[in-house]
C-alpha cells in the first residue's frame, strides 16, 4: 500500500454547522497522510481495513434487486476480517428495514449495522436545538423516527411553527407537503437536507433523487439547506460513531458522494462500476472524485490492485501501458514498452477463494488511461483526442470536456 503524504484537494464546501462537522474537520485536516487515486496494493483491501463503509444502491442492490457477487462477497469478506457497515444517502427506510430488506437479498445485516441519512440528518439537528423542539419532516419513515430518536418532536405543518424542516427523499412525496416545507422555511426554520442526491438507481433506470426535491424548495425560498448526507463530513462522522471504524475503508458507485466523501474525510475508497459511475466518468474525474481503488463489483475488496506508475507522458499498469502522443491518449501493450508493465505486487492473500487474489481483473488498461490523464490534466495540459483502437474496458472513454 502506498499512502501519499500530498495534500488532498477536496471541493470547496460550507463551514461546518455544528459540533459533529466541526470535529469531522478538524480530524480531516490533520490527517498526517492520504491514500493517492488508484494506489494500488499487495494485499487486498479486505484485509487491510476493520470496516468497509458501504453504500447501498448501486453496490449492494438495483432496486428490488441485489447486485450479482454482493452477499457472497460481503460474507468472505467478514472472514477476512473486514466488518461491513452500510451507509445510505437514502433517508426513507429505517435501519430495522433496511436491515431485513439486505436480509431477504441474502446479505448479512442488523439494525445496528446501518447508518443512514436520516440519522446524520437527525443528530446535527440535536445538537443545535433543545430537546422537545418541533420539526417539519417533509420525508419518508426513517427520517420521522430518527427525528423521535433524538429526542425531538416531529410535525407535517408549518402552522405548528417548527424551529427546523428536514427534508428526506419520499417517493410517495406531494405537491401538498412540499409546500409546507417551502412555508416553513419561508417563515424562518432552519432548513437542513439528509443529503442532495439528484438521482437513485432503480431496475428501470436513474429516477429523481432527494436532490430534486430540495430543488423545488430552493427555487421556491431561495435559501440554501444545511446538507448532512454524503459528501458531507457530518455524514463520515456519524458512520465512523455508530461503526467505531477505527481504519475504515468507503465503498461505493458514486463520485459525488462516496468518494468525495473519502476525499473530505482522508479516507481510502472503492469504487464500484455496478451502479452510477462508469468507466467514462472516471476518467474524467476532477481530483476531489478519484478513487483509491477500482473494481468492477465488490469481489475487488478480495482483490490485490495493481499500482500505477507515471513518467513524463507514459503510464503504466499491469499488461498495459498508455502514452501521450502530442495531445492523443493512445495504448499498447506494457510488454512492448520494454521495461513496462513490471509489477511488484505479490499476492499475499492465501484465501483460495476464486474471488480472491491477484490477476488481471481487466481494468488495467483503464487505470493506466486514468491516471495519464489525470496528471495531463492536473499539468494544464489538454487532451483532445483517444485512439481509435483500445482495449477492453477503455471502448466508452471520451475527451474530457
Amino acid at each position: 500500500m502506498r499512502p501519499s503524504t500530498a495534500p488532498v484537494t477536496a471541493a470547496p464546501t460550507a463551514s461546518p454547522a455544528t459540533p459533529v462537522m466541526a470535529a469531522a474537520a478538524a480530524s480531516a485536516a490533520t490527517a498526517v497522510a492520504t491514500w493517492a487515486p488508484l494506489s494500488g496494493s499487495s494485499r487486498a483491501p479486505a484485509s487491510m481495513f476493520d470496516v468497509a463503509l458501504m453504500d447501498l444502491d448501486g453496490v449492494v442492490n438495483r432496486g428490488e434487486r441485489a447486485v450479482p457477487h454482493a452477499a457472497a462477497v460481503i460474507e468472505a469478506a467478514a472472514v477476512d476480517g473486514l466488518r461491513t457497515v452500510y451507509v445510505t444517502n437514502n433517508a426513507l427506510r429505517t435501519p430495522e428495514t433496511v436491515a431485513a430488506r439486505l436480509t431477504g437479498f441474502g446479505v448479512p445485516a442488523g439494525p445496528t449495522d446501518v447508518v443512514t441519512s436520516a440519522q446524520a440528518a437527525a443528530h446535527v439537528l440535536a445538537e443545535r436545538l433543545p430537546a422537545g423542539a418541533k420539526v417539519l419532516v417533509a420525508g419518508g419513515a426513517g427520517l420521522w423516527e430518527a427525528v423521535r430518536a433524538e429526542g425531538l418532536s416531529p410535525t407535517s405543518s408549518a402552522a405548528d411553527e417548527p424551529a427546523a424542516v428536514v427534508q428526506g427523499f419520499d417517493p410517495e412525496m406531494t405537491y401538498a407537503r412540499l409546500v409546507e416545507a417551502v412555508l416553513a422555511v419561508r417563515a424562518g426554520a432552519w432548513w437542513v437536507a439528509s443529503n442532495t442526491d439528484l438521482t437513485v438507481p432503480t431496475e428501470r433506470g436513474l429516477a429523481p433523487g432527494n436532490g430534486a426535491l430540495v430543488a423545488f424548495v430552493r427555487a421556491a425560498t431561495e435559501a440554501e439547506p444545511v446538507v448532512t448526507g454524503k459528501p458531507e463530513l457530518a455524514m463520515h462522522a456519524e458512520s465512523v460513531r455508530r461503526s467505531g471504524a477505527r481504519n475504515p475503508i468507503i465503498v461505493g458507485d458514486r463520485l459525488d458522494t462516496d468518494i468525495e466523501a473519502g476525499t473530505r474525510s482522508a479516507t481510502p475508497t472503492l469504487l464500484v462500476f455496478t451502479g452510477v459511475t462508469g468507466p467514462a466518468e472516471l476518467f474524467a474525474a476532477p481530483p476531489w472524485h478519484r478513487p483509491t481503488f477500482v473494481a468492477a463489483d465488490l469481489r475487488g475488496l478480495r482483490r490485490t490492485q495493481p499500482a500505477v506508475e507515471v513518467r513524463d507522458d507514459s503510464s503504466r499498469c499491469g499488461a498495459w501501458a498508455c502514452v501521450l502522443d502530442g495531445t492523443t491518449l493512445r495504448w499498447h501493450p506494457a510488454a512492448d514498452d520494454g521495461a513496462a508493465g513490471r509489477n511488484t505486487n505479490t499476492n499475499t492473500n492465501t484465501n483460495t477463494n476464486t474471488d480472491s487474489g491477484a490477476g488481471d481483473d481487466g481494468l488495467d488498461a483503464l487505470r493506466a488511461a486514468c491516471a495519464l490523464a489525470w496528471a495531463a490534466a492536473d499539468a494544464g495540459r489538454t487532451l483532445t483526442a483517444l485512439a481509435d483502437e483500445r482495449p477492453p474496458g477503455c471502448e466508452d472513454l471520451r475527451v474530457p470536456r
